[in-house]
């Protein structure tokens, strides 16, 4: 019985940490089937062609591409050194934006005493903390945008695209929020599905 309460409460957590992660969204060409696609590789991709790759986001390379392998992987696909019928590209855009938040606000509690002239003695009432409103102000956050981008190798066609934003504490992503990022991504990527998933989601 109580090897069943901790399995319970083991899937009970796994399933709320899985409710928590990042939201993704994707995009796909409508005339695409990602069922035709079986291998990948990656590009350098660069905002110019004098870019070294030196950005703080750089140094996120080999966790992303380690990650998205596992599931191009686990989908049936290969990573291939020639040839691939997928080139993969990804982007971090870590910015800085604000946030408004509404704290509540209480009175503090308090006690009065009191006499009893009935019985000759003193008392005490209590009264406690009552909500009064709330303190609304911004406060500055940073929110990063984890995105993967597949064009055909080909035709240099944009096939697939997706896409989720988180909040970080600092210019670099973890491995934690890379890994998370990318599992709430590939969780809506079906190469088997004939149907469409051009919408966004």
């Amino acid at each position: 019985m109580k090897s069943l309460m901790q399995l319970s409460l083991a899937i009970l957590i796994t399933s709320l940490a899985a409710s928590c992660g990042p939201t993704a969204h994707i995009e796909q060409d409508p005339s695409v089937n990602l069922a035709s696609y079986k291998t990948f590789a990656w590009v350098d991709s660069r905002t110019s062609a004098d870019d070294k790759g030196t950005s703080p986001t750089e140094f996120a390379k080999l966790s992303v591409q380690n990650a998205v392998n596992q599931r191009l992987q686990n989908a049936g696909w290969t990573l291939a050194s020639s040839n691939p019928d997928v080139l993969l590209a990804y982007d971090i855009l870590v910015e800085r934006t604000e946030e408004q938040r509404n704290d509540p606000i209480y009175t503090r509690p308090f006690t009065r005493v009191y006499y009893n002239p009935f019985f000759n003695r003193w008392g005490t009432i209590y009264f406690p903390s009552r909500f009064i409103g709330y303190d609304t102000y911004t406060t500055p956050v940073r929110e990063a945008t984890l995105t993967i981008s597949m064009m055909d190798a080909k035709t240099d066609k944009k096939i697939w695209q997706g896409w989720t934003r988180q909040r970080v504490d600092s210019r670099l992503l973890s491995p934690e929020e890379i890994q998370s990022g990318v599992a709430s991504i590939f969780k809506k990527f079906r190469p088997g599905s004939d149907r469409s998933l051009a919408h966004r989601q």
